[in-house]
């Protein structure tokens, strides 16, 4: 700054097009003797607050601002919290444009920077991809600053961090990383910001998803390594465990770093109910998701190869195939799954019922008694239907709908090798894998006892009193 107030108000004004936009807004004001002028954003600013601050500012006397005028301002007379100065004009600009409300007062060589922007915002509704029976109802939202409030409210901690950064030439997206400072491990601390700092483009127009395709790496690997959540509970539960958060302003979602296959097949209601429950319903989830992956290619590798069959199961398979190959129906019956998907997504939800009844009744019975499709193949199909959609991560059912496309091609193809051969490839796929330095299939490979009994059965909360030993934590004891 100049210290100029008709220059810097005029590359102010130019530089952020306020006669261009109409949701720039300028207020040229006098107070006390001086000019003062306010640059804010429509819709970001606090409209009592700015009356009430105008207010204040109305009964100045010139005489008030003789001496030390800018400690003056910041320090008495404006009775805000959130306030700073800067010298810096493109500071301004972009302090402006990301919501606080900006003064610039004549003779003086610092802006006053006051953050009384409000954010259009809806409620800590339950996010519909993590609801529990029972259990908190609050989740994450858009704005960046109530979603680290919520993660607070359960983190009371004085060595809880909450960093901040920008991202993005233009957007400038607000992020902030999120740990314990006395249990994460600083190495991936300092490696998660360094990938972040590193992240060199214009914006982040899907915010934590194109922030993932930066950081994560393997752009061409349908397996996420990094899990999203929208539930704080959940949030919290791993900061205990020491791992590192993103949050991303704009989004719902949390990145939970690193994260493992397993991570991605936890959910919280497993948490919300006795510990034995819960692991009964962790090991019907496991089921699920290996049926998703496997029963549809185990099945038409056993109907294509009656041999395999032993006399107790010669039931499997069809009697007749129909006009149209087993490997075509079932192709078919896959896509038009996802187009269903892509239907009801894009449906009203009032509508969204009548859809599901148009195509589980007439498209899926009219199928199968005109002949386009076998029977068994809508049963088994449906079972890898419903093990997908018990998957908690979503990211991870839509990469294991792939692997099972694919695992189907190569028995397809092959046979009985195609189908070993497609196991070993997804094994030795996903060994290779890693998180932040953390191997993708830990406890299993390398094979850790106390993970292993965590990640297969929900134990009681009073004996996992280690933490993961994979995330290095500064304390390892609960």
């Amino acid at each position: 700054m100049s210290g100029n107030f008709d220059e810097d108000v005029g590359y102010l004004k130019e530089r952020m097009a306020v006669d261009k936009s109409f949701d720039l807004i300028f207020l040229d004001l006098h107070y006390a003797g001086r000019k003062i002028g306010m640059f804010l954003v429509d819709g970001f600013g606090k409209d009592d607050i700015m009356l009430f601050l105008m207010k204040f500012l109305s009964d100045l006397l010139p005489e008030d601002l003789d001496e030390k005028p800018l400690d003056k301002l910041l320090k008495t007379y404006i009775p805000y919290v959130e306030i700073d100065k800067t010298d810096d004009l493109e500071t301004v600009v972009d302090q402006v444009l990301a919501g606080p409300t900006v003064m610039i007062v004549e003779g003086l060589e610092e802006a006053i920077i006051i953050d009384s922007r409000t954010y259009p915002v809806r409620g800590p509704e339950e996010p519909d991809m993590e609801r529990v029976v029972r259990g908190s109802r609050d989740g994450f939202v858009e704005t960046l600053i109530f979603n680290c409030a919520l993660i607070r409210r359960r983190v009371r901690d004085s060595s809880l961090r909450m960093e901040y950064l920008q991202v993005g030439r233009r957007s400038k997206t607000d992020i902030s990383i999120c740990y314990l400072d006395e249990l994460a491990d600083p190495d991936l601390v300092e490696e998660i910001k360094e990938s972040l700092q590193n992240i060199d483009t214009d914006g982040l127009p899907m915010a934590e998803k194109t922030l993932e395709e930066f950081v994560g790496g393997r752009h061409w690997n349908p397996y996420p390594t990094v899990r999203y959540t929208e539930r704080p509970d959940t949030a919290a539960a791993h900061l205990y465990e020491g791992h590192v958060l993103v949050i991303v302003d704009g989004s719902p979602s949390v990145i939970i770093t690193p994260a493992t296959f397993w991570h991605h097949l936890q959910h919280a209601e497993e948490y919300r109910n006795k510990p034995v429950v819960g692991a009964y319903l962790r090991l019907v989830r496991f089921m699920a998701v290996w049926a998703s992956i496997f029963i549809l290619p185990l099945w038409f590798l056993l109907a294509t190869n009656t041999q395999l069959l032993p006399e107790q199961l010669a039931y499997i398979g069809p009697t007749e195939s129909g006009e149209v190959p087993l490997i075509a129906q079932i192709l078919i019956i896959e896509i038009g799954m996802d187009m269903l998907r892509m239907a009801a997504i894009h449906t009203p939800t009032s509508l969204g019922t009548a859809l599901g009844l148009v195509a589980a009744i007439l498209i899926g019975d009219v199928a199968v008694k005109v002949g386009l499709f076998v029977p068994e193949i809508i049963l088994y199909l449906a079972i890898a239907a419903i093990g997908t959609f018990s998957t908690p991560s979503y990211e991870l059912s839509l990469a294991n709908r792939l692997f099972r496309i694919a695992l189907l091609l190569l028995t397809y193809m092959f046979g009985v090798i195609g189908f070993m051969a497609g196991l070993v490839i997804l094994v030795l796929f996903l060994m290779m894998m890693n998180s932040y330095n953390v191997p993708y299939l830990w406890p299993f490979i390398p094979f850790n006892y106390r993970g292993f009994r965590d990640v297969l059965i929900r134990s009681p909360i009073p004996l996992k009193n280690r933490r993961p030993t994979i995330l290095h934590p500064e304390d390892p004891d609960r």
